[in-house]
């Protein structure tokens, strides 16, 4: 018996015998059915096209351990495994941010410039923290329901609904999306 076959176990939960190749073609065709969703889902996690391919590959490689113990639909729980992963990172991860005494100077741009930089939905869903973020990207990129976030979140339905609720006070107030009228200044 292989290392790996080891690893995962001489038979499955149930007692019977494990077909390791049965598992390992039906993991395969998984993911080249569902890695470009699941590489979106990461993406609008992430919004780093690096990241998100090295946040998909972590969670397909966890994934490829419990393969023989997942019943039913896989997707939903591998996505738990990815926004997990992802929530993990970002626990331990520096922002790179350092404190100054001197705030830089910024550069000026005409109206057009200021518009456009305005309405960036990116920077706005970048500034919101990670569990919000996470919430936004499952229930609107992702149009899971409330239920299924939560579940896949692995918190109550209430929770999702506070943090959805402060996401978007959240943005409804960022000055990436502030239209220019808004912001007074004049539109000719």
């Amino acid at each position: 018996m292989t290392a790996l076959a080891g690893s995962r176990g001489a038979a499955t939960e149930r007692g019977g015998p494990v077909d390791e190749t049965r598992g390992a073609v039906d993991f395969d065709e998984f993911v080249a059915a569902r890695s470009s969703g699941l590489l979106r889902t990461a993406y609008l996690l992430t919004h780093d096209h690096a990241l998100a391919e090295d946040l998909l590959q972590t969670a397909l490689a966890k994934a490829w351990f419990a393969w023989t113990r997942i019943e039913g639909r896989p997707e939903p729980y591998v996505r738990r495994i990815l926004v997990n992963t992802y929530a993990s990172w970002w626990q331990r991860r520096w922002n790179g941010e350092l404190a100054t005494e001197h705030l830089p100077e910024s550069r000026v741009g005409d109206a057009a410039d200021a518009a456009d930089a305005g309405r960036d939905l990116w920077v706005a869903m970048e500034r919101l923290p990670r569990r919000q973020r996470a919430v936004v990207v499952l229930r609107y990129f992702e149009d899971l329901t409330e239920v299924e976030t939560a579940r896949l979140l692995g918190c109550t339905v209430g929770t999702v609904k506070s943090q959805m609720s402060k996401a978007l006070a959240k943005l409804r107030i960022d000055p990436a999306l502030a239209c220019a009228d808004d912001r007074g200044e004049d539109l000719r």
